[in-house]
């Protein structure tokens, strides 16, 4: 990973993320719901972004 996208993730990606779950875990009835549609979409946003950029 280069600098700038090292930069990227402590900047924006990991406190959005954090941010997030601390929103779905406010929610009682349906928490783990929505953890598992944030997980997916986290997998399914980095599987994509590695095959676009081959891994660079």
């Amino acid at each position: 990973m280069s600098f700038p996208s090292l930069i990227f993730w402590a900047v924006f990606a990991i406190p959005l993320i954090g941010f997030m779950v601390w929103i779905l875990r406010q929610d009682k009835r349906k928490g783990v719901t929505g953890l598992i549609v944030l997980a997916i979409v986290l997998i399914v946003g980095i599987t994509y972004m590695y095959l676009k950029t081959g891994g660079k």
